[in-house]
């Protein structure tokens, strides 16, 4: 494809960094108003689907995009992904129930998969090289102003308005991306060749992590039969075993397999899939935490996150220097020791547990996963051929959101079952009573033995979440001693 010469490069910056906050605000704001939504919504033990719909069409369209974009050109990608983006967000902020607020999420997951890989894709066909580096920081800036901003609107919007705003704040920011990419960027003619699309890997792909997330979050259901939950495993299972046959014989590939016969390659990769699992599980349970148990308003229990998308910016600046001086396994060894000495504590937390450690606790994360993420990026693009390094950079976008999507299932399943067990071993408890002390909007008024009751099921469950956290962390260490990288990455 030609480079455009006719777009207007201010507006189609706009654009690009407006649909960048808007895309990323959304998972802190509705991280900061789960809470609150399930509550109302009585719907805690589906909380974790709220956010594993929108991960999962998220994960299975973002590749499916790429190819199109390459097939049809980027703006008509874009503009389908955002108006999808939007139509999701109205669904989801007039949803009456959980069930209908879900299916919601997964149509704006569907729209989202189009949003962040075109606007890279446009930064390319636009900028050299030499500048792209730059424009692609300034895109990152957008990204931690979400991170900081989303929730602060979360909260408020929560505490001033209702949770139904969070999705319909959207709207008026996607129109006006919309306006200014119709009018602000051009496409040269596009000559692209015809590519054809591997649906049997889409399908398959999908019916793996849909069998999956159904498996796990069926097995926290008390009521539910054996093979019920049997069924989604072996659907998985297959679907899996199926997808790495096709993948190996076609002829382009969903996810090109023989990248990963590089061992430091597929490292990097399942090193950022599982960071980004411990990552979605302090974001959605340190706010809830926070709410549940020291009943804090929404806006304070959503500051809780925000030291670590601060210090994720500003640690990802020193990658390039240590590259220089060290193998990518004593970068990441160090520092992965550092976040399970500080997540231990999060496993016999009480009551009076100290507020201010969930924030040290968020920073230590976000500066973790500043280093390490950049790092991984970096690495990966360094060990495939060029014509190879736009593939291996979808890749890790694509590990990282299976991480978060398989991981907020994961989470979802040992949260529900702690809850479960609790409710089964305390007969004054109903799941009912835990979906109203879950939000700060429902003061707790029922006594002090049915509070401390509460409490108790409540961190059991959140102890349970930081323990699968931990065992992360003992993988990453372990698979990481393992890398025989030796020579330091220039």
């Amino acid at each position: 494809m030609e480079k455009s010469k006719k777009s207007n490069i201010t507006l189609t910056l706009a654009a690009i960094f407006i649909a960048t906050f808007m895309s990323s605000v959304e998972t802190t704001i509705i991280t900061t108003a789960l809470p609150t939504i399930v509550s109302e919504l009585h719907g805690i033990t589906q909380e974790s689907w709220v956010f594993a719909m929108y991960l999962l069409t998220t994960a299975v369209t973002t590749p499916i995009y790429g190819k199109l974009a390459d097939q049809l050109g980027r703006k008509p990608i874009f503009i389908f992904g955002l108006v999808t983006f939007l139509i999701g967000s109205i669904a989801c902020g007039f949803s009456p129930n959980i069930i209908v607020l879900i299916v919601s999420r997964a149509i704006q997951g569907i729209g989202a998969g189009a949003i962040m890989p075109i606007t890279f894709t446009i930064i390319a066909d636009i900028f050299s090289f030499e500048r792209r580096s730059n424009i692609m920081a300034m895109n990152n800036t957008a990204w931690g102003i979400s991170a900081l901003a989303g929730p602060l609107i979360g909260g408020f919007i929560v505490d001033k308005l209702n949770w139904h705003w969070v999705f319909f704040i959207n709207v008026p920011l996607g129109i006006l991306v919309l306006g200014l990419i119709v009018f602000g960027y051009h496409e040269s003619s596009f000559n692209a060749k015809k590519i054809k699309i591997d649906y049997p890997g889409i399908v398959l792909l999908s019916a793996s992590l849909i069998g999956l997330l159904l498996g796990l979050q069926n097995l926290s259901k008390q009521s539910t039969s054996f093979m019920f939950w049997l069924i989604p495993f072996i659907t998985f299972a297959a679907a899996l075993v199926f997808f790495i046959m096709v993948e190996r014989r076609t002829e382009d590939p969903l996810i090109p397999l023989k990248l990963f016969s590089n061992r430091t390659f597929s490292i990097q990769i399942t090193t950022a899939l599982l960071l980004s699992g411990v990552q979605i599980g302090f974001q959605v349970y340190f706010p809830m935490w926070l709410q549940s148990i020291y009943h804090v308003s929404a806006s304070i229990a959503g500051l809780a996150i925000t030291p670590s998308p601060v210090l994720w910016l500003i640690t990802s600046f020193f990658v390039g220097g240590l590259l220089k001086r060290f193998a990518p396994k004593y970068i990441v060894l160090p520092i992965v020791v550092i976040q399970t000495a500080f997540y231990v504590p999060l496993v016999f937390a009480g009551t009076n547990f100290p507020i201010m450690m969930f924030y040290v606790i968020a920073g230590i994360t976000g500066a973790g996963l500043g280093i390490i993420i950049t790092m991984n990026t970096v690495v990966a693009q360094e060990l495939v051929p060029k014509g190879n390094i736009g593939t291996a950079s979808s890749m890790l976008t694509l590990g990282r959101t299976l991480g978060q999507t398989v991981m907020t299932g994961i989470f979802g399943l040992v949260f529900n079952f702690a809850l479960n067990q609790g409710v089964k071993a305390n007969k004054s408890l109903t799941i009912s009573k835990l979906n109203n002390a879950i939000s700060s909007n429902t003061p707790f008024r029922n006594g002090h033995s049915l509070q401390n009751a509460i409490n108790s099921v409540l961190l059991n469950g959140f102890h349970s979440v930081f323990m699968i956290a931990i065992l992360l962390f003992v993988i990453l260490i372990v698979l990481n001693l393992f890398d025989n990288t030796k020579e330091i990455i220039r």
